[in-house]
């Protein structure tokens, strides 16, 4: 069966004057064509060409030996060319640009973007680029370990979760929702340290340093936020984790690292309901 979005190798079913027609072997009556200027010079019944299929401009299927920036199944980062009333229109390589719908957009998008998306198959069984639900389609074999730090970008941003990233534009992966994301957003490029990897291979990440390090950082932003409040914390490390998060930025488990660090350079004093800076 000849599928949409996909390379497939066909034969030349039939040879008119604006190119030829390929069909699989042993199914010549369903048919796709292949312009006349991509056809290879001698070609004749029979051969066989490799191809991806796609529709034009008028929604015809139409096949090109051309090589697309995307395919069915695969996540790639590609530009936006231009944004009109009905969406934007994306470069994936071919002679019709790649039509990107204003539901399937993570985020506004604007003229020379760059985007991570997907190919889809439409109602109208048209191909298009979607941003969302790329987790479908990311790879979980990376071959990251603990430790390692890799480079990602943000696709999906959750409250619950956290924030969803694809590490190499291509791995599944997660800076979890304990962690402060509110400063990235849809798009943002980040370097990160894996701290777990899953039994189903998506990747746990971090944007904090290791413990040891990143604890005069954490030490340093609680006293910033200390002076803000005056010179006292109307809560102290036993707040909820939520509360911490909220007005903190840090989990509590790092507060509370930070704040055992202060303590122990007789920096704060801790009370039954607050934290004071000495």
């Amino acid at each position: 069966m000849i599928q949409l979005g996909e390379k497939q190798t066909l034969v030349i079913a039939k040879i008119v004057e604006f190119g030829v027609y390929l069909a699989e072997p042993g199914k010549e009556d369903v048919r796709v064509l292949l312009p006349g200027r991509q056809v290879p010079p001698e070609a004749k019944l029979g051969d066989e060409i490799e191809v991806f299929v796609y529709k034009d401009s008028e929604d015809r299927i139409i096949s090109t030996v051309r090589e697309p920036k995307l395919k069915m199944g695969e996540v790639q980062v590609l530009t936006v060319v231009s944004v009109q009333k009905i969406g934007a229109f994306l470069d994936w390589g071919l002679e019709k640009d790649l039509f990107l719908p204003y539901k399937e957009q993570a985020g506004k998008v604007k003229e020379g973007d760059q985007v991570l998306v997907r190919l889809y198959i439409d109602k109208s069984k048209r191909l298009c680029a979607s941003m969302q639900e790329l987790h479908e389609v990311l790879r979980t074999d990376s071959p990251y370990q603990v430790s390692d730090m890799v480079k990602g970008r943000v696709y999906e941003l959750s409250d619950n979760f956290g924030a969803f990233v694809a590490v190499d534009d291509c791995y599944s992966a997660l800076i979890p929702h304990h962690e402060d994301h509110s400063f990235l957003q849809i798009g943002s490029l980040v370097e990160a340290r894996v701290t777990g990897v899953k039994p189903d291979g998506k990747l746990d990440l971090t944007m904090r340093q290791k413990a040891y390090k990143q604890i005069d950082q954490d030490a340093m932003q609680v006293l910033e936020l200390l002076e803000e409040y005056g010179g006292v914390l109307p809560f102290n490390d036993k707040a909820s984790p939520e509360t911490i998060m909220r007005e903190v930025k840090m989990s509590k488990n790092a507060f509370k690292r930070a704040v055992g660090h202060l303590y122990k350079e007789r920096k704060v004093e801790i009370t039954e309901k607050s934290i004071r800076r000495l």
